[in-house]
């Protein structure tokens, strides 16, 4: 079957193939970018034991903590292997999927050869065939983008993994079972270790994986054994193994404390309103399995809480249900898939509420097998011979749109832009406000944040926002209201401390200022530019040392910008380390070559360091730059006089003065040159 496996893994690569440069976005950053937890892959007990808090993706999920452990040893922070590894796991699920429909259809017998094609070839095949629809469909339908390209998001498409995974392995230990053979049997009882490992690494990955012993077992009662009981008699072992896997997960589960109190049924969030809220979101992803537009990458975390407004749905849903227990006993196969597409959703999408994520598309990544596999074998029995051709349509249909809506997945700014536009969510305004100051956008992002308090005026990171596009517009004390607004609601929020340390700081208050970033430093150690602020804080106050640790940290964090350089570089003069200074100095005229004072400061350290040629070269940059720099004229001056240039010092010297008439100091070295000639 390699030829199958190969249109497969050229469809999800023909799909997928521009999502490799997307940035890190939302709760990619908690999880990855500052989590210290996945700096290094030894002693791995560090990689296994991911940092709790408060909704943070990787909380109580070790193995996904693992996986990003080891994208950080292969490539650091640069995005291209956290995708890599992610579509490397997403074409493995597909490649499992294809496997089980295959087996299961053959095990069927059910696919005839008038329902696909006259040809022989054709009739042979018709398991694979229709089993490479379904596993096609799946693979590259955009409803799958947010867990493929969202990188953090693989939580959902590694547990699917190992969920298909868990299935498969029975499946093959069921087809050995067939065999009398002992070899067979033993290769039986691998299988079953197989299936009970993969268990157990999802119950390690998210906790949707809760469901997966026990649709092993109905799988084993509808397509194997008959009948729970024979089930049970015949594969009891294997069940009681999937079933310790239980153990682990409620281990992390309770460890977790409800994932940071965000979920369970001690949120803010009652059970009764978050299933109303299910009730819409449940019939949406069954909408977006058949129309998939449009995709939006965060919902919000509004509730619904009058049942009338979700009468419909709900009704939909209590059919569906209804529909699926008649099933189980009158249709096994359509029951097993209607179970499949409920019981996974169930432990997220029905009455235990997730208050940080009420709607979700990734939810549907799994549930989504079961729609394909009704599509599938719809279009077969409906359209004949043409079903094929039809569904290589619509796979090929879905694999445009997913290639289109990876670009959405391009720039922060590109993704929030989506749900920033639908009414009423104040978080991705907020989101698309933070996008927009990272791009220099400053006004477009302070109306941004404005509409987010607009829809939610106690939206705390909101209120940070707009606190620090206004300190950078130079408003600070309107910056200082909305900052300490901000600590009022949260007084934990990072960002807020920073961006009150960073307007106090331009108020003159320095050590108000340092108390403040060394809060925000405290509260969210990963965060480079709290360091940053900091060390410039501590600059401004003469501690040159513990500036130049601050700025050293926030470099070691990666942060790489001029000022960063240019600050560090001026705390290494005042220290007396001029040959580091000048690395520094000339780190900031390489990315920003137009700050005409980092060539100034250069220039001084180089003639410090007595390299006065290279000195004079760098003065006359910064005077290119700005002409009209006195200090700059006289540093020049003085480095050519030494260089026994004394025409061209006379120049500069003069120079100062017309700047400066009144200035002393270059009068008398204007005096001490020997006279004009």
């Amino acid at each position: 079957m390699l030829w199958a496996g190969a249109i497969l893994v050229a469809a999800a690569l023909a799909a997928y193939h521009n999502s490799f440069t997307g940035p890190f976005i939302f709760d990619d950053r908690p999880s990855i970018v500052e989590n210290p937890t996945i700096r290094h892959l030894w002693p791995v007990t560090d990689a296994l034991s991911p940092p709790r808090g408060e909704g943070l993706t990787v909380s109580g999920r070790p193995l996904l903590n693992f996986s990003f452990a080891v994208n950080y040893a292969l490539s650091g922070d640069a995005v291209w292997s956290y995708h890599a590894l992610n579509l490397a796991i997403h074409l493995l699920a597909g490649l499992t999927l294809f496997g089980i429909v295959r087996r299961t259809l053959a095990g069927l017998g059910r696919v005839t050869a008038a329902t696909v094609a006259s040809d022989r070839r054709v009739k042979d095949n018709a398991p694979c065939l229709l089993a490479l629809a379904t596993a096609t469909l799946w693979t590259v339908h955009p409803l799958q983008t947010e867990s493929v390209t969202y990188v953090v998001q693989r939580a959902e498409s590694l547990m699917g993994l190992f969920y298909l995974l868990t299935l498969y392995g029975f499946i093959r230990s069921a087809d050995c079972h067939l065999l009398d053979d002992k070899l067979e049997g033993r290769r039986a009882v691998t299988w079953q270790v197989f299936s009970v490992v993969s268990c157990l690494l999802g119950m390690a990955t998210k906790e949707v994986m809760v469901s997966a012993p026990l649709m092993v077992f109905l799988y084993d009662r509808t397509f194997v054994s008959g009948g729970f009981a024979e089930a049970w008699r015949r594969h009891r072992r294997l069940y009681l193994g999937l079933a310790a896997t239980w153990l682990l997960l409620g281990y992390l589960v309770i460890s977790t404390g409800g994932r940071g109190e965000t979920a369970g049924f001690g949120t803010e969030v009652s059970w009764w309103a978050y299933a109303l809220t299910q009730c819409r979101a449940v019939v949406h992803y069954l909408w977006l399995s058949v129309w998939p537009h449009p995709l939006i990458l965060d919902y919000g975390t509004k509730v619904v809480r009058d049942a009338a407004i979700v009468a419909p749905q709900a009704l939909l849903l209590a059919l569906l249900a209804a529909a699926t227990v008649i099933a189980l006993w009158r249709r096994p196969v359509l029951g097993f898939l209607g179970t499949w597409f409920l019981a996974i959703l169930a432990p997220s999408s029905s009455i235990v509420p997730v208050a940080t994520q009420t709607m979700a598309e990734h939810r549907m990544y799994l549930p989504l097998a079961a729609v394909a596999v009704l599509a599938t074998m719809g279009i077969n029995r409906l359209a004949g011979s043409r079903g094929l051709l039809l569904l290589l349509g619509l796979a090929a249909g879905f694999g445009w749109l997913t290639e289109r809506r990876n670009h959405a997945y391009r720039s922060e700014i590109a993704i929030w832009s989506e749900p920033a536009a639908q009414p009423g969510s104040s978080r991705a305004c907020c989101s698309l406000g933070v996008a927009l100051v990272n791009a220099g956008r400053l006004t477009e992002a302070a109306a941004q944040f404005a509409e987010a308090l607009r829809l939610d005026p106690q939206n705390a990171e909101a209120h940070a926002g707009l606190g620090g596009v206004l300190a950078q517009n130079g408003n600070l004390a309107e910056a200082m209201a909305h900052d300490e607004a901000a600590l009022r609601i949260d007084p934990g929020l990072a960002v807020a401390h920073n961006n009150l340390g960073n307007a106090l700081l331009g108020m003159g208050r320095v050590e108000e200022a340092i108390a403040e970033c060394t809060k925000a430093v405290q509260l969210n150690p990963r965060e480079a530019r709290a360091h940053y602020n900091l060390g410039y804080a501590l600059l401004q106050s003469g501690r040159t040392e513990e500036a130049i640790a601050g700025f050293q940290e926030a470099l070691r964090l990666q942060l790489d910008t001029a000022d960063l350089h240019y600050n560090l570089g001026n705390a290494l003069v005042q220290a007396g380390r001029i040959t580091e200074a000048i690395t520094q100095y000339e780190a900031a005229v390489q990315r920003a070559p137009d700050l005409a004072s980092a060539h100034g400061n250069l220039a001084n350290a180089l003639s410090q360091a007595g390299r006065l040629p290279e000195a004079v070269a760098r003065y006359e940059q910064a005077l290119r730059l700005k002409p009209d720099e006195a200090d700059v004229h006289f540093n020049l001056g003085m480095a050519l006089r030494k260089l026994d240039r004394s025409s061209e010092a006379r120049r500069e010297f003069e120079a100062v003065l017309r700047l400066r008439p009144n200035d002393m100091e270059a009068r008398r070295e204007l005096a001490r040159l020997p006279a004009a000639q």
